[in-house]
């Protein structure tokens, strides 16, 4: 508003006459809480479809990507995340002898919005309003198709149900899950100025901050088909293939290939993609080079004995009591080894080898036969200059290097925004930008 007030470029632009009176710059707030991310969501959208209607959308390869972008909050403002808790439940709790007298006095009374989540200040106030309705009624869960089996819908019902929906969450992770004794560092400090942003490390030290994931199309046009901002904590590869699927449905797309960068390469990505018969274009770390012993490409794996064979000849078997979830171990005798010319470079171990085999290793190796072929290696090359540079414009132009905004919601809000405006950039250049009209609708004189 302050730009509008001062530059008659701006006032033009947004259709505002000279003598007009411009909006309160707290109008932009109340909106922005009133829409909510679903309606900016929804205009990222409808720019796309009208790319896709224009021809900008290959549909044929999706390239993705994330960055580091610093919130609105300094490293300072960290505290202790129990402290934090503490003290907010000692200054919002109220006594019990109080409870039934509080609600007595004032029964009208809308809780303050700093107490409670947003979706509960949203249902509290203002109900009478019509696009109240709208938002009830885009958060009742989707039904599946009619047609399904009821055994199928059940099923269906039940996995979605458990599973961790990035987009429907906003990017939200689930903190409930937990990998073995791992803690993350945002369970135990707290930005008390934005809550949502999680350390990260960039060339200039520590700072506050969250990842901008980008889903584009591999067209000359390079339009973004998804985007979501997630705590910096969360990696590239976590809300990708929820970005992919909704991609892919929201305008019919049949990708061929993906192509992302080596966090994208988990056998959890490659497995779903593979089996959707899309290529998955991303490296794979080569652990091979990282030991000066025999590495698991130099032995053989016979798939209709499911034993490894060594360089010698000699049989790996399953080992039962080493298995995991995701991994299968294999172990040649002791006997056998200790005896054989290659130990010096096979193992060190008087027990004999073992060899982990991951589950998926069938799609791992299907992955790995791609980076020999020439369409991959464009893919990589395809890649370098292909979603980088919608980062940097976006930073150079937009602002994207640190948010202005605080809270994970409206961090999206605005990435939705800055995506929008990359892809109508787009957009106007093949349309032409034509001629804006006068806020009257009819050309001004000036004598």
């Amino acid at each position: 508003m302050e730009q509008a007030a001062d530059r008659l470029s701006v006032r033009w632009y947004l259709g505002y006459n000279l003598d007009e009176s411009l909006p309160d710059h707290s109008s932009l707030t109340r909106i922005r809480t009133r829409y909510g991310v679903e309606v900016f969501r929804r205009f990222f959208e409808t720019i796309v479809d009208q790319c896709q209607q224009a021809g900008l959308v290959w549909g044929k390869e999706l390239y993705a990507d994330a960055t580091k972008v610093q919130a609105n909050a300094a490293v300072s403002s960290l505290k202790p995340r129990f402290a934090v808790e503490a003290h907010l439940n000692t200054l919002f709790s109220v006594p019990e002898g109080q409870e039934q007298q509080a609600d007595e006095i004032l029964p009208y009374t809308v809780p303050v919005a700093s107490t409670l989540p947003l979706s509960e200040v949203e249902g509290s106030a203002a109900n009478d309003h019509p696009w109240r309705e709208e938002q009830e009624a885009a958060a009742l869960p989707r039904q599946l198709h009619p047609s399904l089996e009821p055994g199928v819908c059940e099923e269906l019902t039940k996995v979605n149900s458990e599973r961790h929906d990035w987009i429907e969450q906003g990017g939200k992770p689930n903190r409930e899950v937990m990998r073995g004794n791992y803690q993350r560092m945002a369970d135990w400090q707290i930005s008390t100025t934005d809550p949502d942003a999680t350390l990260m490390q960039v060339k200039g030290g520590a700072h506050l901050g969250y990842h901008t994931h980008y889903v584009v199309d591999g067209g000359k046009a390079r339009i973004i088909l998804q985007a979501l901002v997630t705590p910096s904590e969360v990696m590239e590869n976590q809300p990708v293939l929820d970005l992919l699927w909704r991609a892919r449905a929201r305008w019919k797309l049949h990708p061929r290939q993906f192509t992302g960068d080596t966090t994208y390469g988990t056998a959890e990505n490659i497995v779903a993609l593979e089996e959707q018969q899309i290529r998955a274009y991303v490296p794979l770390p080569d652990f091979d080079q990282r030991t000066q012993f025999f590495g698991q490409r130099d032995f053989r794996y016979d798939a209709e004995r499911d034993v490894y064979l060594c360089p010698n000849q000699a049989e790996l078997h399953l080992l039962p009591s080493g298995c995991t979830d995701d991994y299968l171990q294999y172990r040649a005798k002791g006997s056998i080894c200790n005896t054989c010319p290659l130990k010096a470079k096979c193992t060190t171990s008087k027990t004999g080898r073992r060899l982990s085999r991951h589950v998926a290793e069938e799609f791992l190796e299907k992955v790995r036969s791609y980076h020999t072929t020439e369409p991959y290696k464009k893919a990589m090359r395809k890649r370098s200059v292909w979603v980088e540079p919608l980062f940097a414009e976006g930073k150079d132009w937009p602002g994207m290097r640190r948010y202005r905004l605080r809270r994970l919601w409206r961090v999206n809000c605005e990435a939705f925004v800055r995506a929008t405006g990359q892809n109508l950039k787009r957009l106007l250049k093949k349309r032409g930008w034509g001629r804006h009209p006068w806020p009257e609708g009819q050309k001004i004189p000036f004598f």
